[in-house]
């Protein structure tokens, strides 16, 4: 059944619709190999940390998705850039982005950062494009982001979303990306961005 307008997309109200819930999630847990043959935990590891990222989290990401993560988007944020005079992003984080390897880095950065500045400074991203802007509907959020992620040639649910703030959480929603990771979990030295500095 096809919901109308206005419907809010919430869970069927539908008789028996928590029984072929279950039996849905039942029958795709049946389906998934109980134990994962060493060799592909192996290279989940080696992928996990070519990306930069901690095991868990990668392998929480591929199996929410089913495929692997083929791009990094970074927030002005979370890569602290904060300076319109000074758009290079520090050299601990550019070192760890450096390193990333098999995977496309992109960053969004706010107003009033210039997004050709950010990435003339920062050569190690691979595409540097302007955030949404904070006073943006959700489908053009939802538009502008697709249109950055499409237009590197990614799958939005290959890219992992990282950032500081709600609004950028809202990112990985909007953009239907492979999932939302807090900065400093990808950065471990760094510590929360004021939301106010996200302003400009």
């Amino acid at each position: 059944m096809i919901a109308g307008i206005g419907h809010n997309q919430g869970p069927t109200m539908e008789r028996g619709g928590k029984y072929r819930a279950f039996q849905w999630q039942k029958a795709r847990d049946a389906a998934m190999p109980k134990a994962m043959p060493l060799m592909v935990v192996k290279m989940h590891v080696a992928r996990a940390r070519a990306l930069g990222l901690d095991y868990p989290t990668y392998a929480a990401v591929r199996k929410a998705t089913g495929r692997d993560i083929m791009g990094l988007l970074f927030s002005s944020n979370a890569l602290r850039i904060v300076r319109a005079d000074a758009p290079a992003v520090p050299v601990a984080r550019s070192e760890v982005l450096s390193a990333v390897q098999g995977a496309r880095k992109l960053a969004l950065v706010h107003a009033p950062l210039n997004a050709d500045a950010v990435g003339g400074a920062n050569p190690v991203l691979d595409h540097v494009a302007m955030a949404p802007k904070f006073t943006d509907s959700w489908s053009d959020m939802r538009d502008h982001l697709g249109g950055v992620i499409t237009g590197q040639r990614l799958s939005r649910d290959q890219v992992l979303v990282i950032g500081d703030t709600g609004i950028e959480r809202d990112w990985s929603t909007a953009a239907q990306a492979a999932g939302y990771l807090e900065t400093a979990r990808y950065f471990p030295e760094s510590t929360p961005m004021q939301v106010g500095l996200a302003a400009g």
